[in-house]
């Protein structure tokens, strides 16, 4: 008994997608070729049937009872022998499909692990949903189909020495019309490749958004955005529907050729077939048995156009996988140590500079400025960043990682004690987990608990709201205590009464130490000790929230957004 998953997956060859799935491949050659004995075996089987019943047939035609009754017995062995390799085959497809099923989530669990905070910021959450969802099952049937390919192509291959021994026209007719089937079939591939690329590209961001409106449901309808984002998501729906529809339009030609051409060159061999027995060249039998072949090669022909669908589709998904397996986690450091006082930490891309023991406020005028600027000062992303002087890059990631903590709202909480979620260390005293709470304005949600900082927490903090949750995610910043805290939107799942105490209580737990807040809430701006504007990926002005306000209409129209 074979189990599954394997202990071991290996290490993938993610040189390109043909070389993944090689990888594969190699990776279960033993159960590869012993299914593809049984396929070749089965289609062996069934091959030789036609044959045997012909010789039958020219028994009977000649009052040979022993021919007849010997005959009869081969049909019916070749018979028990078509149905054990079938049940053979069909046992060997499933594991292959399982095991190479298998093996990709392996391999891809396992880079998602060693990749951590750099998977989602470079890749989307529908790309990797998708990997689970379709992918792995494209990559075990390109697998499943070599079985049957290989046995098909030796089975038309018997079958055309049959021919050419009964009839040299005949078996030139099949040996000349199966390349020219295949090559008929190959200009559909191409589009089908490039469409099928082009509809899980966009599948994946669908995916990706529908995680945003769901995630961010709370906060779209507090701004009144729940409309817009609705009708974004429809247009990249009917984007996907319509993509899908390319697809189908191709895979719809390409199932129509599996049956259209085969039957053309079935045709060909039947008339040539029913022409040479009336000229007396074969026999009764024989004809009987072109007959046969004529609908056995259906069975192999159009095994072979599904071969060419399912590796294509399989080499679509191995792409994917390709991807996700070439990436490196975070940026290869260096073994310099940070400085021993804290210091400026400054973004020269951006000219963003957070002074130590101070409370900044970084408002871009685009999200995707604060989260490029965010990546670039916790070292997630390439950037010409200093650190007292230092550059990040020369310090080790173990150091940056102690001494500068980005939280943002992609963290997430885990199954387990609530405490041990809120202090993942077990160093923070009582005392300071009831202050921590009390800063992100979260004791409501612990005292609602029957077992209090006891009580289980649920896979992903189900139980908890979104708002819940980001309060939560805050105490655990805040117990983590780092010397530079970089806080991304971590007010914005929240009501406004609540958001207005955390900003209080934040400014103050935070007194002296080193923190950056990404909002362009007016609340959290209001409290900060300075704020920094970024507009098109630079700094357009700082100051007072209050002073920005009153001399910048770009900034004023960022923290009201746009609203007088």
């Amino acid at each position: 008994m074979r189990s599954l998953p394997l202990a071991d997956p290996g290490v993938p060859d993610a040189r390109g997608p043909f070389h993944f799935l090689w990888w594969i491949a190699r990776g279960q050659a033993v159960p590869l070729l012993g299914g593809t004995g049984f396929a070749v075996l089965w289609w062996l089987a069934q091959a030789l049937v036609p044959a045997g019943i012909g010789r039958a047939i020219d028994s009977l035609t000649v009052h040979d009872t022993g021919g007849l009754v010997r005959w009869s017995l081969v049909v019916l062995g070749l018979g028990a022998v078509a149905a054990f390799g079938g049940v053979m085959r069909h046992r060997s497809a499933v594991y292959n499909w399982l095991c190479a099923a298998y093996r990709t989530v392996q391999v891809t669990a396992r880079q998602a692990t060693r990749l951590g905070a750099t998977l989602p910021k470079r890749l989307s959450t529908g790309e990797v949903i998708s990997v689970g969802n379709s992918d792995i099952a494209h990559i075990g049937n390109a697998m499943d189909i070599l079985l049957r390919g290989v046995g098909a192509l030796v089975a038309i291959g018997a079958v055309t020495v049959i021919l050419l021994t009964t009839s040299t026209q005949l078996g030139l007719m099949v040996l000349i019309g199966v390349p020219l089937m295949a090559a008929a079939v190959a200009p559909l591939l191409r589009p089908l490749h490039r469409r099928q690329h082009v509809q899980r590209e966009l599948q994946g961001d669908l995916a990706t958004r529908a995680g945003d409106i769901v995630a961010g449901l709370r906060v779209l309808r507090g701004i009144g955005g729940e409309q817009v984002f609705t009708d974004r998501y429809r247009e990249e729906s009917q984007r996907v529907r319509e993509a899908g529809v390319r697809v189908a339009s191709v895979d719809a030609a390409l199932e129509g050729a599996q049956l259209l051409l085969p039957g053309i060159l079935i045709a060909f061999v039947t008339w040539q077939g029913a022409h040479l027995a009336l000229d007396g060249t074969i026999t009764v039998g024989q004809l009987v048995s072109f007959y046969g072949y004529a609908l056995f090669l259906v069975g192999p022909l159009r095994t072979l156009t599904e071969a060419a669908d399912k590796i294509t589709k399989g080499h679509v998904s191995a792409r994917r996988v390709v991807r996700i397996l070439s990436l490196n986690p975070e940026i290869d450091g260096g073994t310099a140590s940070a400085p021993s006082e804290v210091g400026d930490l400054a973004d020269a891309a951006s000219g963003v500079v957070v002074r130590p023991g101070r409370l900044t406020a970084l408002a871009c005028a685009a999200p995707e400025d604060a989260i490029a600027v965010t990546d670039r000062l916790g070292r997630y992303a390439e950037g010409d960043v200093t650190y007292g002087g230092v550059p990040l890059g020369h310090i080790s990631p173990a150091e940056v990682r102690e001494r500068i903590l980005v939280a943002d709202n992609a963290a997430r909480l885990f199954s387990g004690r609530l405490r041990d979620e809120l202090d993942p260390t077990g160093t923070a005293t009582d005392e300071e987990v009831a202050a921590a709470l009390h800063t992100a304005g979260a004791e409501d949600i612990v005292e609602a608990l029957p077992d209090g900082l006891e009580s289980h927490v649920a896979e992903g903090g189900r139980e908890f709201s979104g708002g819940q949750q980001q309060r939560l995610r805050l105490v655990r910043a805040l117990l983590a205590d780092p010397e530079v805290l970089i806080l991304v939107e971590p007010t914005s799942a929240v009501d406004a009464h609540t958001e207005a105490r955390i900003a209080d209580r934040l400014a103050k737990a935070r007194a002296g130490r080193t923190t950056l807040v990404c909002s362009t809430s007016p609340l959290m701006l209001d409290r900060a000790d300075h704020v920094v504007f970024v507009k098109d990926g630079t700094v357009a002005a700082e100051g007072g929230h209050r002073a920005l306000m009153a001399t910048e209409p770009a900034y004023t129209a960022t923290v009201t957004r746009g609203e007088d």
